[in-house]
């Protein structure tokens, strides 16, 4: 097994490797050396190759695309951001892109045109076979985020009353017919519905004359074409599920899901809620200054907002302030610490839905501990600033009513941080988005609120 500094050294080195080829590839653009260029990057994947474009400069950038249009697949587009996606668009022609694209799969394919103009949109799909765009316009039917955007069209489905040999035999007769990448083997009926899934090992290594219901997985989980991606990684996460077959209304197999898309899904939730968290609604790292500023204005407006309801609070006790300037100096820490705690809770809640952890059964049984959890911390961390506070301003009452304060916004932030992600997910309001801004203005108002109110009762 490595260890911790084999694995840094290992990614500096990685790091250093891809930086020698960003550098090699900017030269080669510099001296317009197209012929080396295109040498040059000809064996790489087209992941990297999508790396490569996300880390040229937009000058550099424009002339590595134009320098290898000509051989440019269609893949890469899959692996790029959704901003830079329309760039690099624009600089190839949508024709010969189609005609490249009949070579991806269909949900690669559906993932790509999805973003296009619509005049694109109906460019891309004249200049591709009619078999091809068929499939592809069928996809684009389906809602976003759903599984039949998800789903592959190639699968293999094979008569539920079949043996090992029809199996392999047809397997062997069908290669043009076969998807690419195949875990399991579906049993159907003669409507089409499953029935059964053997996986391919199982097929390979079992005798010709086995039944193949009697080698089949003890259940067989499909997935219904409008079920949401997040459930559809949630599924596989949960039963170890490396491909399902999906089926439509009346539970006929229409395609398949494999577990290298739901790898994708799973990576574009997880970034879509850390980005919400923040405040941000999607990856802007790429969009021009002006759309940049938009996406995240009206978000700081929001924030804006309610940092300006929190500090109202403030408003009613100014003759206690300018009384005890200590005041002033010490009430931020109440509410800050407030606000940290109940972003803890609130994030671990957040999470827990997403996975389906905390559910309507153990609901109470979290806030109840949460709250403990809150309420335990906010008497240690009472303690360390009562005692700084007294000896700080030589005051021993302020000491004591700092550390109040602070016990009863932990507390607070304890039960927010989680009642308020259940809430929102109750009404069906993404608790990511929603919940850090509503949680800061309920610790800033209890924070200050309970801090300056305990000081005007008993210092004033």
């Amino acid at each position: 097994m490595k260890s911790e500094s084999d694995i840094l050294v290992d990614k500096s080195n990685k790091d250093q490797s891809f930086q020698d080829t960003l550098t090699t590839i900017q030269k080669l653009l510099t001296h317009e050396n197209k012929t080396e260029l295109i040498k040059y990057v000809e064996e790489m994947h087209n992941a990297d190759l999508a790396e490569i474009i996300q880390n040229l400069d937009d000058d550099n950038r424009s002339k590595f695309i134009l320098s290898i249009k000509d051989s440019f697949d269609p893949e890469i587009l899959t692996y790029l951001n959704d901003s830079l996606r329309d760039d690099v668009i624009e600089k190839i022609d949508i024709k010969k892109l189609a005609s490249d694209a009949s070579e991806l799969d269909v949900d690669d394919a559906v993932d790509v045109i999805e973003d296009l103009e619509v005049s694109d949109q109906e460019t891309f799909l004249s200049s591709i076979p009619d078999s091809e765009r068929k499939l592809i316009e069928e996809g684009l039917n389906y809602p976003e985020d759903s599984a039949g955007r998800l789903m592959q069209r190639k699968f293999i489905a094979v008569d539920n009353s079949w043996n090992v040999g029809n199996a392999i035999d047809y397997l062997r007769n069908e290669t043009e017919n076969l998807p690419e990448d195949f875990y399991d083997v579906y049993l159907v009926d003669k409507a089409d519905k499953v029935t059964g899934i053997v996986p391919l090992g199982r097929l390979m290594s079992s005798k010709r004359d086995v039944i193949l219901n009697k080698i089949q997985n003890n259940k067989t989980r499909t997935i219904k074409v409008l079920t949401d991606q997040e459930e559809v990684a949630y599924q596989f996460t949960k039963y170890a599920m490396v491909s399902a077959p999906v089926v439509d209304d009346q539970d006929s197999i229409i395609g398949s899901i494999t577990v290298d898309d739901v790898v994708e899904v799973i990576e574009e939730e997880r970034e879509e809620d850390i980005l919400k968290l923040g405040g941000v609604g999607q990856t802007d790292i790429f969009e021009d200054l002006i759309n940049t500023i938009k996406s995240r204005f009206s978000w700081l407006l929001v924030n804006l907002l309610t940092a300006i309801a929190a500090s109202t609070v403030i408003i009613f006790f100014q003759a206690s302030i300018e009384k005890v300037v200590a005041l002033a100096v010490l009430m931020p820490i109440v509410a800050s610490m407030g606000g940290n705690a109940g972003t803890q809770t609130m994030t671990v809640a957040v999470r827990a839905l997403a996975t389906k952890e905390l559910t309507p059964t153990n609901a109470i049984k979290i806030v109840i501990k949460e709250t403990f959890v809150g309420g335990i911390n906010g008497i240690i961390f009472a303690l360390i600033v009562g005692i700084i506070s007294a000896y700080w301003f030589n005051d021993n009452l302020l000491g004591i009513i700092i550390a109040s304060a602070m016990i009863i916004n932990l507390v607070i932030a304890g039960l927010v941080g989680t009642l308020i992600p259940i809430s929102l997910n109750k009404i069906n309001i993404d608790p990511a988005l929603a919940s850090g801004v509503i949680l800061t203005t309920i610790t800033d108002v209890f924070g200050f609120l309970s801090f300056l109110g305990l000081a005007s009762i008993f210092l004033i």
